[in-house]
């Protein structure tokens, strides 16, 4: 059992944020499926993400814990966007009084975008791909990426 008491088999909700300068992709999934669906966007403006709306999201869907994806440049150094995320990251968990855990989201859009386009393609998705629909998708990658890794570490 971990040191916070709660049992790690237990079903559990995450949230998933894909942080950006615009707009904050999110995704929510859970350990037992292990897979993430696009829930939505944050829009980010001068005065940073619309806490409101994280709230609203936080609120429908009630999760155990929060994953934030942390930019990496292909080298393995952290991105110019990396202290913004960590940032974010801090910002939520002290709002909200709920863990925040960071996983690694290099190319996270890229993968979301041919998962996006894969959709299109196969008549799954018949609109134009959005630039919210990336950063939503992406969100899911950072979700799954998160989901392999704590599988790993049991």
């Amino acid at each position: 059992m971990p040191e916070d008491g709660r049992d790690a088999s237990a079903p559990r909700v995450i949230l998933a944020f894909d942080f950006g300068r615009r707009r904050i992709g999110v995704a929510c999934g859970d350990t037992i499926s292990r897979s993430a669906a696009p829930v939505g966007l944050v829009p980010v403006d001068a005065g940073g993400p619309r806490w409101h709306e994280v709230e609203s999201l936080l609120k429908v869907w009630a999760p155990n814990l929060a994953v934030v994806g942390l930019p990496y440049n292909v080298d393995g150094s952290e991105s110019a966007l990396a202290l913004e995320a960590r940032r974010f990251a801090a910002q939520f968990e002290q709002r909200f009084s709920l863990s925040v855990e960071m996983v690694d989201e290099r190319y996270s859009s890229m993968d979301a975008q041919a998962r996006l386009k894969s959709a299109r393609e196969s008549g799954l998705m018949r609109r134009r791909i959005a630039k919210g629909d990336i950063d939503a998708a992406a969100a899911c990658v950072i979700l799954e990426r998160w989901f392999t890794v704590a599988t790993s570490r049991r």
